[in-house]
């Protein structure tokens, strides 16, 4: 079962438990999801009306913290951990794999010294047991870990949760990218006509071309021909101004008189 499959059924889960119930009875969804070790996504649970009624509550607080569960990173809640719930360590590892998440998606070459700096982790070695067990082997992330260059060549990273407004930059980023494979596209089109001309050219000049050496090659067989035929005529020709010159040659016969 896929990455996808997973996260679609505990999403689902999830969502119809929050469904059913109320106020402090909330806190203890949010800490098991947020805890979950294949729970990635959170957008879903957090639009559900019961769970947003927690705004305003003493229970806010676990509000604000599925909210930086889906769109939030480790070094977020450092900075906010005194008017958050004080997290568990299977909530802490998911923050952090949340925030390789993250940072994958800004860029696919991360520096060790970056990770280990958002992560907290203090050597190449952690570093690179934290990528490879708690990241790659769940399959959150695929990549090479490059110890020469000193970092983590992303090759895929699973999709963090929307922020609020970021569904529009991205409608607008993939607007952008249509206009340019539009504008590619016909670039593209434009060639192969080109391309398509260029190459009914050639066609026609190699047609051309062969017709010539055709008509070449038929006169050149027609004069040999006709020069053939002329010595024939000129060696039939001699041969009989041979003959006679032979039978001039020949001695006559002496005629003896009569009588």
């Amino acid at each position: 079962m896929d990455i996808e499959q997973k996260q679609a059924e505990h999403i689902d889960y999830f969502v119809k438990q929050a469904s059913t119930l109320n106020g402090s009875a909330l806190t203890n969804l949010v800490v098991e999801a947020t805890s979950h070790p294949s729970l990635f996504a959170f957008s879903e649970i957090l639009s559900l009306p019961n769970l947003l009624q927690l705004e305003g509550t003493e229970n806010s607080v676990y509000l604000d913290l599925l909210r930086l569960f889906a769109h939030g990173t480790w070094s977020a809640y450092k900075s906010n951990a005194g008017r958050l719930p004080q997290l568990v360590p299977d909530q802490v590892l998911k923050l952090k794999q949340l925030t390789v998440l993250t940072l994958a998606d800004t860029s696919k070459e991360l520096p060790y010294d970056q990770l280990m700096q958002e992560l907290d982790v203090t050597n190449v070695r952690e570093l690179e047991d934290f990528l490879i067990n708690e990241c790659m082997y769940v399959g959150i992330v695929r990549g090479k870990l490059d110890q020469f260059k000193r970092c983590f060549e992303v090759q895929f990273a699973a999709g963090r949760d929307l922020r609020p407004g970021q569904l529009g930059n991205m409608l607008q980023t993939l607007t952008d990218w249509l206009t340019t494979s539009d504008n590619l596209l016909v670039s593209i089109q434009e060639k192969i006509k080109w391309a398509d001309m260029m190459s009914d050219l050639d066609k026609k000049h190699r047609k051309d071309v062969e017709e010539r050496v055709d008509e070449v090659k038929k006169s050149l067989s027609l004069k040999a021909d006709v020069d053939f035929r002329g010595h024939e005529e000129i060696y039939s020709e001699s041969g009989g101004v041979m003959d006679y010159e032979e039978d001039r040659g020949r001695p006559k016969r002496r005629r003896h008189p009569i009588g």
